[in-house]
């Protein structure tokens, strides 16, 4: 595996090395102030965010997200306002809602994990490959930007330390988004994310009468579950379990079987 850093710019400058340095030294004989060394010059690296993971203690935190999977399912499937909706806007809203609602069952059940460097493939892998990307080349693979995305959102909620009817009505604030498309009772499906904001603003104000921010900070910190992508979450925590099935046809399976 390369672990050169990539990110220095590749201007001919600083991409001949030999050539910087001996015209360097003829420039020795003429210094100029307004000259600036490039190795004193701070750069941001990107390779490590760009760098791909995978779970430290897969067996473990595999497990606890499952089980944290199931009661995501067993809850929109318990609600009686999204059984009365068509069939397809309930295919349409958990294709849309199933990943936001994980990463709060993931703060709610306080589950905390660990990221290790992705193995690279071994030469008798390769051989066997013949060249031919695999599977998994051709997923988008989690990487550390990704998952520092998860871990401080997680962090976020944990601050909140939210009690279970909150996180019940943030639940329901997530699934019922009429702003998803092609839905065919969105007016319905709006109503019921009002419904849902009103009765979450009502717990927090019982709950915690002298925080007048309180409802505005989780309704923030819940617009940070929109730029965790489905795939981060499926390729990091569920992929070691159910290779290469899909993970939205299993989902419909749960959650469409009575």
């Amino acid at each position: 595996m390369d672990n050169r850093c990539h990110c220095a710019p590749s201007s001919d400058r600083f991409s001949n090395p030999i050539l910087y340095n001996i015209l360097s030294q003829m420039d020795n004989s003429k210094p100029n102030q307004n000259c600036l060394n490039y190795n004193s010059i701070p750069h941001r690296c990107n390779c490590e965010l760009r760098r791909t993971v995978c779970l430290k203690r897969p067996s473990e935190i595999c497990k606890e997200a499952s089980a944290v999977l199931v009661k995501t399912v067993h809850f929109m499937k318990n609600l009686p306002a999204f059984n009365q909706m068509p069939p397809n806007d309930q295919f349409i809203l958990l294709k849309s809602c199933w990943a936001p609602l994980f990463i709060l069952g993931l703060a709610q059940e306080q589950v905390n994990f660990e990221v290790t460097d992705t193995p690279a493939d071994s030469m008798l892998k390769r051989i066997l490959l013949n060249h031919q990307e695999s599977p998994d080349m051709e997923r988008e693979q989690p990487t550390m930007s990704g998952v520092s995305k998860l871990r401080s959102c997680l962090k976020k909620f944990w601050s909140l330390d939210l009690s279970p009817k909150e996180y019940a009505y943030l639940k329901g604030t997530t699934i019922f988004n009429p702003d998803v498309p092609y839905l065919k009772a969105a007016v319905f499906v709006e109503g019921l994310q009002q419904e849902a904001q009103h009765a979450l603003s009502a717990m927090v104000q019982l709950l915690h009468p002298g925080d007048q921010e309180r409802f505005a900070r989780i309704l923030l910190t819940a617009s940070m579950l929109q730029s965790i992508t489905p795939s981060l979450i499926t390729e990091l925590f569920f992929r070691p379990v159910i290779g290469q099935a899909d993970l939205l046809e299993l989902l419909v399976d749960m959650l469409f079987c009575r």
